[in-house]
């Protein structure tokens, strides 16, 4: 079983280490080839990777902030990560036909 923490952000990757995360890899990108049934994904990824992330029987927890507009599109640092919120919350998502 193998922790990924996907993202490109410095001040996430540091909130994580100072929350005491688990991760056995920190990647900038995903490649759901890599993940295996009982693997723990942790990121903000787009529906479509997650549901392929769950498909693989792997766990998905994603990064949520309460993120205002005057804070987006820009690095933030561990600081404004707490203010917004961050937290990480589990999530199954499933394809449906159509």
């Amino acid at each position: 079983m193998t922790t990924y923490f996907v993202s490109r952000h410095l001040g996430a990757i540091a909130w994580a280490e100072e929350e005491g995360i688990h991760v056995d890899a920190f990647v900038e990108h995903l490649d759901p080839d890599d993940i295996r049934e009982r693997d723990i994904v942790i990121g903000s990824l787009p529906v479509n990777l997650v549901a392929q992330v769950c498909e693989r029987g792997a766990q998905y927890l994603h990064l949520s902030l309460e993120l205002p507009p005057e804070l987006r599109g820009r690095e933030l640092t561990v600081e404004e990560m707490r203010a917004c919120g961050a937290r990480i919350e589990g999530f199954r998502v499933t394809r449906e036909a159509g």
